[in-house]
C-alpha cells in the first residue's frame, strides 16, 4: 500500500472502527528493554487504549510475548496477519502511519537527519546522516550500536 493510500487508509479507518489505538514506546524504553519486548509493550498498551475495551485480540505473527513484556489479552496469533485480517492490516495502517507521522515531526526538530525521507530506518542516507552530524537526542541507544560497528567494521 502506498504511502498516499495509507494516509487515507488511516482516516477512514478511524472514522469508522468500532475502537482504536495506538501506542508508542520511547526511545529510551525500547533501549531498556529490546525492541521485541518494546513491540510487545506497545500492542498491549494499544489494547489498553480500546474503548470500548477489548475482550480479545489478533496479534499479527506469531509472537505474543518477549522475555520481560506479553500480551496479557486474551488473544490469537496470525502468521501473515495482515493479509488474513482486515482488523490486522487497520492495525497496521494505524501504526506504520503513525510511525510515519512521527519521523516527520522529528525531521521538523531535527532537519538535518532526513528523517522524513528514511523513518529512522538503518538506510545508507540515514548512516551517512549520523556520520556527518552524530546522534541526536531521538536515537536509540541500540540502534547507534549497530551505526558504531558499521563505522568501525
Amino acid at each position: 500500500v502506498t504511502a498516499k493510500r495509507r494516509d487515507r487508509l488511516f482516516d477512514l479507518i478511524r472514522e469508522r472502527a468500532a475502537a482504536w489505538s495506538v501506542a508508542l514506546v520511547p526511545a529510551e524504553e525500547i533501549d531498556e528493554l529490546d525492541i521485541l519486548n518494546a513491540r510487545m509493550l506497545a500492542m498491549q498498551r494499544a489494547i489498553d487504549g480500546l474503548t470500548p475495551p477489548a475482550d480479545y485480540a489478533l496479534i499479527d505473527g506469531n509472537r505474543d510475548h518477549g522475555s520481560r513484556c506479553a500480551i496479557v489479552t486474551a488473544h490469537e496469533t496470525v502468521v501473515k496477519g495482515d493479509s488474513r485480517s482486515v482488523s490486522i492490516a487497520a492495525a497496521s495502517i494505524l501504526a506504520k502511519v503513525s510511525r510515519d507521522r512521527y519521523m516527520e515531526q522529528l525531521a521538523r526538530e531535527y532537519p538535518q537527519y532526513c528523517f522524513d525521507r528514511h523513518k529512522g530506518y538503518g538506510t545508507k542516507l540515514h548512516y551517512e546522516m549520523l556520520d556527518q552530524y552524530g546522534p541526536c537526542p531521538a536515537h536509540r541507544r541500540t540502534f547507534l550500536l549497530k551505526w558504531e560497528a558499521r563505522r568501525h567494521g
